[in-house]
């Protein structure tokens, strides 16, 4: 049998109330978790407080303590809904 390094991605189980960060892509940025359900993740923006569903798309990275959230470059308006 060939064998090969490979990625492997596994969906992130969100919870609501959650505060996440994205680093990169179009949704990059500071997020809570307000809505979920088996096809479809609804965020809102810390900062402007707009929601935003879309499919669901998170994978888990790693997670982090004493993280600032949200992050300054929100507050400059840099990123963001």
């Amino acid at each position: 049998m060939v064998t090969d390094k490979v990625v492997i991605f596994r969906p992130y189980p969100l919870r609501v109330g959650q505060k996440i960060h994205i680093e990169g892509g179009p949704r990059g940025g500071d997020w809570e978790v307000v809505e979920i359900s088996r096809r479809k993740v609804t965020l809102r923006c810390p900062i402007s407080q707009r929601r935003f569903e879309w499919d669901r798309f998170c994978y888990f990275v790693e997670e982090r303590e004493g993280v600032p959230w949200p992050q300054e470059a929100w507050r400059r308006g840099e990123v963001g809904g």
